[in-house]
C-alpha cells in the first residue's frame, strides 16, 4: 500500500483533532498535533482561521507534532505562516516529519525540544493507469521533490546532491542533530510531549522503548503453587475480594 495512504489510516483519529489556538499578549500559540490532510487531520483551511483568530500579535509559535501528510495542503501552510505580518517560530514538541518538516521550516526560527525527531524522505504519491500516466506522475513526484530540496537547502545550507541523498535515506534526526545539521536554529528542553504516531508506513523510524517489565506484588494470601501474580492479577484479586 502507498506510504502516504498507509500513514493516514494507521493515524487517522477516531474525531478530528482540534487545532485549538490560544492567545497570551502579544502571542498567540497554534498547535499542529495530527496528519497534515484536508479530510483527516489538520488542513490549510484550519491553520488560516487560527491565525485570524491570533489577529495582530507580534509573535506567532506554531507547535509541531505530526508524522506529516498531504504535501500539497502543508504547502498551503507553509504559505499562510509565511504571509503571517509578525514573526514566526516554529516549536518542535515532539514528531516532526515529512510534510511537517517544511510547514516548521516556513517559520522565521526553529526550535526543538530535547527527545522530539525530524524526519526527511523522498515524496510519495499513488499512480494509476498506463505508461504514459505512470511517467507523468513521477514527473510530477520530482518536480514536487524539487520544491522540497529547496526548502531544505536554504535553511541548511547544504548542497542539493547532500539533501537528496539524506532524502533518499529516510533520515532521521534527533534535535542535537538536526541542529547540526542545521534544520532547527536551537534545542530546547527536554520535551513532555510523548510521540503517539504509528509509524510503521516510515522503513526507518526509530524503535519504541520496550515497555517497562510488570511489577511483580506478593499476595495477601499463600497463591497456588506455580501461580505468578502481576500488578494486574494482583488487582483483580482484590477486586474479586471486594465483589
Amino acid at each position: 500500500m502507498n506510504k502516504l495512504l498507509r500513514l493516514i489510516i494507521d493515524n487517522k483519529a477516531e474525531a478530528p483533532r482540534p487545532l485549538n489556538a490560544s492567545k497570551s499578549g502579544d502571542t498567540a500559540s497554534i498547535y499542529v498535533y495530527d496528519v497534515i490532510s484536508a479530510d483527516w487531520g489538520v488542513s490549510a483551511l484550519s491553520v488560516i482561521d487560527a491565525i485570524n483568530q491570533a489577529g495582530d500579535v507580534q509573535t506567532l509559535n506554531v507547535h509541531l507534532n505530526s508524522p506529516g501528510g498531504d504535501v500539497f495542503e502543508g504547502r498551503a501552510i507553509m504559505a499562510a505562516i509565511s504571509a503571517f505580518r509578525g514573526k514566526t517560530v516554529a516549536k518542535i514538541d515532539s514528531l516532526c516529519a515529512s510534510a511537517a518538516t517544511s510547514i516548521a521550516l516556513a517559520c522565521d526560527e526553529v526550535e526543538m525540544a530535547d527527545g522530539a525527531a525530524f524526519m526527511i524522505h523522498n515524496a510519495h504519491g499513488m499512480a494509476y493507469g498506463d505508461k504514459a500516466d505512470l511517467r507523468h506522475t513521477a514527473d510530477v513526484m520530482e518536480k514536487i521533490e524539487g520544491a522540497i530540496v529547496n526548502d531544505y537547502t536554504a535553511k541548511t545550507g547544504m548542497s542539493e546532491d547532500e539533501i537528496r541523498a539524506l532524502m533518499d535515506a529516510e533520515t532521521w534526526y534527533t534535535a542535537n542533530e538536526a541542529l547540526e545539521a542545521g534544520f532547527v536554529d536551537r534545542v530546547t528542553s527536554k520535551s513532555t510531549t510523548k510521540n503517539t504516531w504509528n509509524l510503521s508506513a516510515f522503513a526507518n523510524a526509530p524503535k519504541p522503548d520496550p515497555d517497562p517489565p510488570e511489577e511483580t506484588i506478593e499476595p495477601t494470601e499463600p497463591a497456588p503453587a506455580g501461580f505468578f501474580m502481576s500488578a494486574a492479577n494482583a488487582n483483580r484479586l482484590r477486586l474479586a475480594q471486594i465483589a
